[in-house]
């Protein structure tokens, strides 16, 4: 891959970002969009944010962004980084650094102008690509070839760049999901085995947000296997120790197969024990979104259908369940029949009923229960218990009638609780 060049790439291309590029180059200084627009670009892959790096001290990035017409946000400005927005899209823009003291998490950097000692100071080969403003692709560290043999390996010394930042640990499984093909690198796998424990350094919202990352990979089957076989997966996901990993492949395949969007969350409902106390525990340890809490709980808490629960009784069970919870029951329900469908015919039958009943869901709208409380109240019942009661057991008995009973009916029924209290 030598010359390689991403000059076609149209998001370099774009005038403002040409504009921003020439005036960091003026003079003695250069600038270079690095790191993964330069990765994907190569690949053919879609690139979402650019960032650029600069021997520019921060003070002189802003000023001559400023002269060029750009809003600048000091974001990291301690360490060199700081936030250029051309016509509403923000690129980060890093003076060339070195590390000069790490504690796992954090590093205290000294800004400099040699770009190999830059690229030496980042994770991965694949990850230290720069590319010039007129495309040409600039490599120091071997990137290309990696990228090319589908390979991820540390810079230098793994251990030594794990001791850096123990989140490397899981950012090596995350780059080998998306980016990697057949077995790791071996020395990368030792070294993330043997300092798995520095894994407890880290905050749990950088954990999380390895893990869905990971599990947003087209295929992180062999990924989280590695985890597994290392220890890693223990480490930051106990839950999973003794459920095991075997439903993700099966999920994998009905998503391809049927065409479901890829639902990270539900991957990792795939690993662990629908375990309603446990999986409250893991949401609130990876301090979660409440949304992301909520899904999971959901989903723990949903019953499982049998697949020839005929059509009423299975919608009678979404009025009463959270249907997003019960959805993924079904999906993983269906994902573990089809797996097994090949040679058995029982775990055919099964798929097809949860496919029904995924089919049914998949039309179904909540029917809206026709009484109030108001309703009840002018009907002589007193504000309480007792109203919430009568609403209560009148909504059970609309939703046993398939939802049928009227708004009338059910007043004319409210009678007989209104009876059971006066006598």
């Amino acid at each position: 891959m030598t010359g390689t060049s991403i000059a076609d790439a149209q998001w370099l291309n774009r005038s403002g970002l040409q504009t921003l590029l020439a005036a960091l180059n003026e003079g003695e200084e250069e600038a270079r969009v690095a790191g993964g627009a330069v990765r994907n670009a190569v690949l053919g892959e879609a690139v979402a944010d650019v960032d650029i790096a600069t021997t520019t001290h921060p003070d002189e990035t802003m000023r001559r962004a400023e002269a060029a017409g750009f809003k600048v946000i000091p974001t990291g400005y301690d360490h060199g980084t700081v936030t250029v927005v051309v016509k509403g899209k923000p690129y980060e823009v890093t003076t060339l650094r070195a590390d000069v003291e790490t504690d796992g998490r954090h590093a205290r950097v000294d800004f400099g102008r040699d770009w190999k000692a830059d690229a030496e100071r980042r994770d991965f080969t694949i990850n230290a690509l720069y590319a010039k403003a007129n495309g040409q692709v600039v490599d120091l560290v071997g990137g290309l070839a990696d990228l090319e043999s589908r390979t991820l390996r540390f810079i230098g010394d793994p251990e030594e760049r794990i001791r850096e930042d123990y989140l490397r640990i899981l950012r090596f499984f995350r780059f080998f999901a998306w980016y990697g093909s057949g077995r790791p690198d071996a020395a990368g796998l030792k070294a993330c085995a043997r300092l798995k424990d520095g894994l407890s350094m880290l905050s749990a919202e950088r954990v999380w947000t390895e893990l869905c990352k990971l599990l947003a990979a087209s295929d992180p089957t062999r990924a989280v296997l590695w985890m597994r076989q290392t220890g890693v997966l223990s480490a930051v996901l106990p839950e999973s120790e003794r459920w095991g990993i075997d439903n993700l492949r099966p999920l994998l395949e009905a998503e391809q197969a049927l065409g479901w969007t890829v639902e990270p969350l539900l991957r990792l409902a795939a690993i662990i024990p629908p375990d309603a106390e446990r999986v409250s525990a893991l949401a609130r340890r990876l301090r979660m979104s409440n949304a992301e809490a909520a899904a999971l709980s959901a989903w723990a808490e949903a019953p499982l259908p049998d697949p020839a629960t005929p059509d009423m009784v299975f919608k009678k069970l979404l009025y009463r369940a959270d249907p997003k919870g019960v959805e993924w029951r079904l999906r993983l329900g269906l994902a573990s029949a089809r797996s097994r469908a090949p040679e058995d015919d029982k775990a055919l039958e099964e798929a097809a009923g949860y496919q029904r009943l995924l089919d049914i869901l998949g039309r179904w709208e909540r029917p809206s229960f026709p009484l109030r409380g108001r309703d009840l109240l002018a009907r002589g019942f007193a504000p309480g218990e007792e109203l919430g009661t009568a609403l209560k057991e009148l909504e059970e008995r609309w939703i046993e009638s398939g939802f049928k009973l009227s708004k009338e009916t059910l007043l004319e029924e409210s009678g007989r609780y209104s009876a059971d209290r006066d006598g």
